[in-house]
């Protein structure tokens, strides 16, 4: 079972807004709106998959990597390295 299992119906509510918000950025671009009111609809929408970014990353940490460490083992060293590795693209974005 996932980390996010419990937390589903959420992130797919969230992540169905997002979809919402990058189509009316395509309309905004296909009618020729003011450069600045898109790129504010672009640090919403990218504000909003950084907000399910950060959710998934910790239930990630709370149900997957918590297990692992728990049971130990180089599965656990791999779990933490995989982690850091999200965190780091997630800091580099």
């Amino acid at each position: 079972m996932n980390g996010y299992a419990g937390n589903k119906d959420d992130y797919l509510a969230r992540l169905r807004r997002v979809e919402g918000q990058v189509r009316g950025l395509q309309r905004m671009v296909v009618e020729d709106k003011y450069c600045i009111d898109i790129l504010t609809q672009v640090s919403a929408a990218t504000r909003a998959l950084q907000s399910v970014a950060l959710g998934l990353l910790e239930d990630h940490l709370g149900h997957c990597v918590a297990h692992a460490v728990a049971e130990g083992g180089p599965g656990a060293d791999e779990k933490v390295r995989e982690a850091s590795a999200a965190i780091a693209r997630l800091v580099r974005s």
